[in-house]
């Protein structure tokens, strides 16, 4: 049987901004992207149901998401580490 390579995994970085729910936090996730005419750039926000299974991270930590397995519906993505934590 052959064997087949993973494709790499994507990193995210982002703000936590809720951790109510047990063992599931949300992170935004901030890019800036360029008009398409006036190429000057503004912010796009997206929000990420993340799984945190030791409940580490507190709102307003900064924090690495990794891409995972589907964990239920809405959550495919799983705390690596808190980078910062909200003082």
């Amino acid at each position: 049987m052959a064997t087949v390579e993973r494709t790499p995994r994507k990193f995210k970085i982002g703000m936590v901004l809720s951790n109510k729910a047990e063992k599931t936090i949300t992170v935004k996730i901030e890019r800036r992207v360029p008009h398409k005419l006036y190429q000057k750039y503004f912010k796009r926000s997206k929000k990420f149901l993340v799984h945190d299974p030791e409940n580490n991270a507190g709102e307003g930590d900064l924090v690495k998401i990794m891409e995972c397995r589907p964990i239920s519906k809405n959550k495919s993505w799983r705390l690596v580490e808190v980078l910062e934590r909200a003082e």
